[in-house]
């Protein structure tokens, strides 16, 4: 790139050289004042963020803005946005003109938009090194279309995004690193030494993620301590699906590189959105098969197992159900049209930490909620509690309150359903009793499994005002004498500890059981009455009936 004018060069100065003396001003007269530092062709508008700079004044001619895919508008808007001191076109036969929308943006902008004819000449002394410039877009060009040409043959032909990153890392010879959009890594290619040197890079943090929030992992061209990187955004339908980096330890990484590795990204794209199609469409075979087995149409056990295993789930062995929902309520990012349903976020972070633990469990998102089906063994429900901990916290949906319900084992395709109901049973009884992070197994519900079997709430309601009275209020003095009802009944009456677990007085406590008796009953002597308080007390834990009495 070669320096085009005098220092201070102005827009409205060059239009009074021989070199622009016969141009015309179409539009954005009011920014001929901006300086110029340099002149620019462009024989890619698509190119643009690659070869422009601030102050530049752009040459290109109609025919190349003619092909370009995006409106004229937006390529002056790109422009601006750069600082570009203004737009030379060159007319020819087949263009001549710019629309109107186009000129009312320039306009707006104040960004000069300038006509010349067939008599510009290239050859202005005012334009040396403009055509060195133009063969390099040029080389890039073919350069970039061969790669993307390759890359999109070994696509059709099925290759994933390991094989196209091992066919970029060739062409291009450099490292090819493939991630995630928070830089996780998908695939690796190219040298070991040259691998070896990314993965020291600035550019990874120390568990081997890209740094995509940072600058030195961030889009653009940057050297790094161990050499130079260009990343670029897989991108499409306005989502972000992850990034594709280019890395070399021998040589410097120019323009070029960058608008190659683009070149990739698209190509990139396609494959990321083609597999997540076919993913889509296995997830809900898979999803529709595990709905069957939950609802005990999955057929006979051993055709069920073999169908299970086509999917890599292993039913045959002893299993538990786990079941996980959501909280109630709006999910806080489904606003943004590129997040995945809360739910599908949730089953995406319990599969990946899964799959390290029982690669052979099934799990898949069901409505509002995502259901697992495990092996079980000895310390099956601390495994579990494992895989929460892994996800809670974690991203990918673990951020948002999630309650979980455990069944009991079971050994028979046949029994998948009852287990399913357990577990269902436990989330729901969990969540009212221990709150939105509950992770409750069905065998420590006890007696709660009986109590959530009773579905009409207003005769549990009444059931607990009759045995409770005014315990059932919502005062401070109530509620503390609930809590020493509690104790009492959970020591068999006997003061002595009860005194000495509240902290209380002997005598304190032996008042408060002589005015709690008033209230409810002889309970100390009477048995039967002491588990109508036990069963009135769960309830109220149970089902939160304490709120609105």
């Amino acid at each position: 790139m070669t320096d085009g004018g005098a220092e201070g060069a102005t827009v409205e100065s060059i239009l009074h050289t021989d070199f622009l003396s016969e141009s015309v001003v179409l539009a954005g007269r009011e920014g001929l004042g901006r300086v110029v530092d340099r002149l620019n062709l462009i024989e890619n508008p698509e190119g643009i963020r690659f070869w422009i700079g601030a102050h530049d004044l752009v040459l290109t001619t109609g025919f190349a803005l003619a092909q370009s895919t995006e409106p004229l508008s937006s390529f002056v808007s790109a422009a601006h946005s750069v600082g570009v001191a203004g737009i030379v076109i060159h007319f020819d036969e087949d263009s001549t003109t710019i629309d109107a929308d186009t000129r009312a943006v320039a306009d707006e902008l104040e960004l000069p938009l300038i006509a010349v004819s067939e008599s510009f000449a290239l050859d202005h002394i005012l334009a040396r090194g403009v055509r060195d410039r133009a063969r390099q877009q040029v080389r890039a060009m073919y350069r970039s279309e061969r790669l993307r040409r390759l890359l999109v043959a070994k696509m059709v032909a099925g290759g994933g995004v390991a094989e196209l990153a091992s066919a970029a890392a060739a062409e291009l010879d450099l490292a090819v690193l493939m991630t995630t959009s928070d830089g996780r890594r998908l695939a690796t290619a190219g040298s070991d030494e040259e691998v070896r040197a990314l993965c020291r890079s600035s550019a990874l943090d120390g568990t081997g993620r890209l740094k995509t929030d940072s600058t030195d992992g961030g889009l653009g061209l940057r050297t790094t301590d161990e050499g130079a990187i260009a990343v670029c955004a897989i991108s499409a339908n306005g989502i972000d699906h992850g990034r594709v980096a280019a890395f070399s330890r021998h040589r410097q990484l120019s323009t070029q590189d960058l608008y190659a590795v683009d070149a990739a990204a698209a190509v990139f794209a396609l494959a990321v959105t083609r597999d997540l199609a076919l993913s889509t469409i296995e997830e809900k075979h898979r999803a529709n098969f595990l709905r069957d087995l939950l609802l005990g149409r999955g057929g006979e056990h051993a055709h069920a197992v073999a169908h299970a295993q086509r999917f890599g789930w292993n039913i045959g062995r002893p299993v538990v159900v786990v079941v996980i929902e959501p909280a109630p309520g709006d999910d806080v990012t489904r606003q943004a049209p590129d997040r995945m349903p809360l739910v599908d976020r949730q089953m995406m972070a319990f599969s990946g930490a899964l799959a390290q633990r029982d690669p052979s469990a099934a799990i898949a998102a069901l409505g509002t909620e995502t259901v697992i089906m495990m092996g079980a063994g000895p310390n099956t429900v601390n495994a579990i509690r494992d895989i929460i901990e892994s996800v809670r916290g974690d991203g990918g949906g673990g951020r948002q309150p999630f309650a979980v319900g455990i069944s009991r084992p079971c050994t028979s395709v046949e029994d998948i359903p009852g287990i399913y109901g357990q577990a269902r049973t436990a989330l729901k009884v969990g969540r009212q009793i221990y709150g939105t992070w509950a992770v409750t197994a069905f065998d420590d519900l006890g007696v709660f499994r009986l109590l959530s079997l009773v579905e009409n709430d207003d005769e549990l309601t009444s059931f607990t005002k009759e045995t409770l009275h005014e315990l059932t209020e919502q005062t401070v003095e109530a509620q503390d004498m609930r809590k020493t009802l509690e104790m009492l009944l959970a020591t068999n009456i006997n003061i002595a500890e009860t005194a000495r677990n509240l902290h209380f007085h002997y005598n304190t406590l032996r008042y408060r059981v002589v005015k709690l008796e008033k209230i409810l009953g002889p309970f100390t002597e009477r048995p039967d009455l002491r588990l109508d308080l036990s069963l009135a007390l769960k309830i109220m834990a149970m089902r939160g009936i304490d709120q609105h009495m």
